[in-house]
């Protein structure tokens, strides 16, 4: 077995020993409004947040169709900590665009952790050292109030206007600032994945080295087939590999209740009524042909990406393709649980309350919106299309 398929394997491992204590800490989770710390730390020493990290570096650089599988697995026991472990995960792939020496330095060991929002909605002033001021207020900082260095998109200015690119586009990069820099404001109060501490937060006339703003002195990112894939792209399928997680979780859910639940006025059990029984079935073949269809994009555009080290404008759109479809999916998946569990699903002591209002908020990811249909179906059927958000 090869070292990568071994850490691979080890990592789903991992993920795998944390359900049952996950799904045990589902109340506390969702009470605190963001992941436990020493959950956090415990996910750190595991290497949930080292999968896309450069193995240059010290990190394991796993295929992402393993890290999608780590997340899908965490997910299964709750729904919020596979979605910190996804964006701890995804933002170590930032790394592969620095310099060599700001990434050593910034990845001082094995547990740092790097979370953020790649949405550009700061603003960077060049200074006279070529260093940037930066201010902004970011929103969905998930899993940030446990991370040692803090992501936020920023468009660049320099002398009061906008950097702009050979096409003439504004200059969007991503800075990189230390915790302690970081003002997080309580705005968490949200109907679903609760425990993701996913609040705003603010950067104040902070000053950020030039080395410490991702992409910007490295021409393109390190070699490698992971370095192929979008970083948009990778955060969708984390969003994906949630919702798979969490429509399994639904269906074991049901399947455990309606072997004992008789509905009202009835002398059969749940399980024994045959829209249970045809909705279960739809559930599942929901679920298995989407993450079908999912792993298939991934493992081919990884398949690709080792041969080229570069991924087509036609893989890129599969891959945001299987992920919007299978969050979609997914969601309906939960949804029929939910309805057949009828009234018991609204109660606090339901785990399927707790994953039709996790699923749901996911689905209202911008990654897995409908636009992202609207995309794929103009690329599909050969019209003029913006590609920048692929």
């Amino acid at each position: 077995m090869s070292s990568a398929r071994s850490e691979a394997t080890d990592i789903v491992a991992a993920a795998r020993g944390f359900v049952d204590e996950l799904r045990n800490r589902g109340d506390e989770i969702e009470t605190a409004r963001r992941l436990p710390p020493d959950l956090s730390q415990r996910f750190a020493r595991a290497g949930f947040y080292r999968t896309c990290v450069p193995a240059i570096y010290g990190g394991l650089e796993l295929p992402p169709a393993e890290t999608a599988r780590m997340i899908e697995t965490l997910a299964t026991g709750d729904a919020s900590a596979a979605w910190c472990a996804f964006i701890g995960a995804t933002s170590g792939s930032v790394l592969a665009q620095l310099p060599e020496a700001t990434a050593r330095q910034l990845f001082a060991t094995p547990e740092t952790t790097i979370c953020g929002v790649f949405a550009p909605r700061g603003r960077a002033d060049r200074q006279g050292d070529g260093a940037y001021r930066v201010n902004g207020r970011w929103q969905w900082g998930s899993g940030t109030q446990n991370a040692d260095w803090i992501l936020g998109g920023c468009l660049l200015y320099r002398d009061g206007e906008p950097e702009r690119t050979a096409s003439g586009a504004p200059r969007a990069h991503m800075v990189l600032v230390p915790a302690a820099e970081v003002r997080f404001l309580d705005t968490w109060n949200v109907s679903g994945l609760c425990g993701t501490g996913s609040t705003d937060f603010e950067l104040a006339d902070v000053v950020v080295p030039q080395e410490r703003i991702i992409g910007y002195m490295r021409a393109k990112p390190l070699d490698g087939a992971l370095w192929a894939f979008p970083q948009f792209g990778l955060l969708g399928m984390g969003i994906a590999a949630v919702t798979l997680g969490m429509a399994r979780a639904a269906i074991a859910e049901l399947i455990e209740l309606a072997g004992g639940k008789k509905p009202m006025g009835s002398r059969r059990t749940l399980a024994e009524r045959a829209t249970t029984q045809i909705d279960t079935a739809q559930a599942e073949a929901l679920l298995r042909s989407a993450r079908a269809f999912f792993f298939e994009v991934i493992d081919a555009a990884w398949d690709a990406a080792s041969r080229s080290g570069e991924l087509t404008i036609e893989q890129r759109r599969d891959l945001r393709l299987a992920t919007t479809h299978a969050a979609k999916s997914c969601a309906k998946a939960v949804d029929l649980m939910y309805d057949l569990g009828g009234g018991t699903s609204v109660y606090r002591t339901s785990r399927l309350q707790r994953l039709f209002r996790d699923v749901h908020v996911a689905t209202q990811h911008m990654m897995v919106g409908t636009s992202t249909m609207e995309l794929v179906g103009r690329l599909l059927l050969g019209l003029e299309t913006d590609v920048a958000q692929l």
